[in-house]
């Protein structure tokens, strides 16, 4: 079984050949605004409205924690938009980060990488605003796209 490959680097520059996949985590608040959000935001629009569409039509589709969204932003690249956070700030039920629902994202993640033969590209998802802990991440990661034989690159930015 392969590994996670750990690179230094910009998660919205990823390395290698074929079609990639950006993975993140968004909130389930509709606020888009920071953390890397920014960086996607800075190189392609397309990724925050579709998210801000899915959030303002979810009376009607699947606008949910644990949802993926799959935006196309060129010909071999698409950013998913992974509902995994509850909320924006930590408070008496804890940080916003949930692993349960970044775990249901990943599987939809693993489904479209493998229908696209697409490798999977991420910073360290939900350890940044939503106070998730790595520890807690990268054994998700390990099992819904590592065990499906998918190439992950997570990237610590300089």
């Amino acid at each position: 079984m392969s590994e996670i490959t750990y690179v230094r680097g910009d998660a919205t520059a990823p390395q290698g050949k074929g079609v990639k996949l950006i993975v993140h985590v968004c909130n389930d608040l509709g606020g888009w605004g920071k953390g890397f959000v920014l960086a996607l935001s800075r190189h392609w629009p397309e990724p925050e409205a579709a998210y801000r569409r899915w959030h303002r039509e979810r009376a009607g589709n699947d606008f949910a924690l644990g949802a993926a969204q799959f935006v196309r932003v060129g010909h071999c690249l698409w950013v998913v938009n992974m509902i995994g956070q509850r909320g924006m700030r930590t408070g008496s039920k804890g940080v916003p980060v949930r692993y349960e629902a970044i775990d249901a994202a990943l599987v939809a993640v693993a489904a479209k990488a493998g229908e696209l033969g697409a490798s999977v590209h991420m910073p360290r998802i939900g350890c940044g605003l939503a106070g998730g802990k790595w520890s807690r991440i990268e054994p998700l990661i390990e099992r819904r796209l590592i065990s499906s034989g998918l190439q992950v690159t997570v990237y610590d930015h300089d």
